[in-house]
């Protein structure tokens, strides 16, 4: 019997586990804060997701492939800290991959930094949680497409 081939590392293996938890944030308080705040200087949303365009992003939030993430966060942060941005939240499709590795490697390198002005967060139950909660989400919602949300599965 021939033997099995290991599975792949993931993508992420090549970098360090992150140090820090990551810190949610429910979707409540991302609503309100695109209601009354201004995107991309007060706060940034960053969609990790794989199919990004699938289903709708959230209005404003800025896409990256989380495969380049990792390597990317220093400028990432020098650019975010540049512009003022005071709290960057992170998802992905549920935000408990991606999102989360993403807002806890991201807290690191804020705290390695000595910053106590900028928040990591991750959106509590990422894009589903958003898309799914209906209504008023679903409107701050660029693409919406309803079919992708109500899938069975």
């Amino acid at each position: 019997m021939a033997a099995e081939t290991p599975a792949p590392a993931p993508w992420y293996a090549a970098y360090p586990a992150p140090k820090s938890e990551a810190a949610t944030m429910p979707r409540e308080e991302v609503l309100v804060m695109l209601k009354e705040q201004r995107p991309g200087k007060d706060f940034v949303l960053v969609d990790l997701r794989r199919n990004d365009h699938e289903g709708g992003t959230i209005r404003g939030s800025i896409n990256l492939p989380a495969q380049s993430l990792y390597p990317s966060l220093p400028t990432i942060y020098r650019m975010f800290k540049e512009a003022g941005v005071r709290r960057v939240i992170w998802y992905c499709g549920s935000s408990r991959g991606r999102g989360s590795r993403a807002t806890s490697w991201f807290a690191d390198l804020i705290a390695s930094e000595g910053d106590t002005s900028m928040q990591s967060l991750a959106l509590l139950e990422g894009i589903r949680g958003w898309a799914n909660a209906g209504g008023e989400y679903v409107e701050w919602m660029d693409g919406y497409e309803a079919a992708v949300w109500t899938k069975s599965g």
